[in-house]
């Protein structure tokens, strides 16, 4: 199951600076929010928070501040105003883009995202504009070390429920079915898998090769100011992105 990574332009990035980890957590706690008010504070019958919370150790949000959130989301559930809407259109060269964010203010983030389009010279579309062109898959990533035996990765992954795994240099990449994600992840975290993201990404069904320079300066100055918004959750795309671009 080696072979070309599906993850290859939205890979883990190590190494973020303190500030951007600050934002990457205040973001995981709207998450949490989000969770709590849909099925309580208890990860043990709520299984969207034990999701959150997978995601908030795999980018190393201390236990302290997931407490903190659960216990703030518990307590402000009923004036929790945060909803879930998910953007799509196209940034320059027919770059397919999803943008998942979690508001409290539905026209100021659809004007904010709105803008970022239309400055940097792509358009937002209509629900499911671009949607089609992806795939909703669980993904687990588990970093390569001397410690690990690459076939027994793959057996337990695979005795896990996962659906494929492809095998690079850095790194072991779980697929799963959006809904094996949990019971996979939980299995791999029970035979004492850590990760280094564990959540599920839209993955494109085919990339977009971007050959003129000014073409891919202007998508990489879209993601960046999608990435850059404190209401952006997530954002997807098809591009075939320079490696070093997605480097911190």
């Amino acid at each position: 199951m080696a072979g070309h990574s599906k993850w290859a332009n939205i890979k883990h990035k190590k190494g973020k600076a303190d500030a951007q980890r600050g934002k990457i957590f205040t973001k995981i706690g709207r998450e949490i929010a989000i969770a709590v008010r849909e099925g309580g504070p208890d990860p043990s019958t709520n299984g969207k928070l034990r999701d959150v919370i997978a995601k908030a150790k795999a980018s190393n949000m201390p236990n302290d501040n997931i407490n903190r959130s659960i216990k703030k989301a518990a307590g402000e559930s009923e004036n929790v105003n945060y909803e879930e809407i998910t953007y799509e259109g196209y940034a320059p060269g027919g770059v397919a883009v999803i943008v998942e964010v979690v508001t409290d203010n539905r026209n100021r983030t659809a004007s904010d995202v709105r803008h970022v389009f239309d400055k940097n010279g792509g358009s937002l579309g209509t629900t499911g504009s671009v949607g089609y062109l992806f795939d909703l898959k669980g993904l687990i990533l588990i970093e390569q070390s001397a410690a690990l035996v690459e076939d027994e990765v793959l057996m337990h992954a695979l005795e896990a429920g996962a659906e494929d795994v492809v095998v690079t240099e850095e790194v072991f990449e779980v697929y799963t079915a959006p809904g094996d994600f949990s019971a996979v992840r939980e299995n791999l975290e029970n035979a004492g898998y850590t990760f280094l993201s564990a959540e599920r990404p839209k993955i494109p069904q085919t990339t977009v090769e971007l050959t003129d320079e000014e073409t891919l300066q202007k998508v990489q100055k879209l993601l960046e100011m999608l990435d850059d918004n404190d209401d952006v959750m997530e954002v997807y795309h098809n591009a075939e992105l320079p490696e070093e671009a997605e480097e911190e």
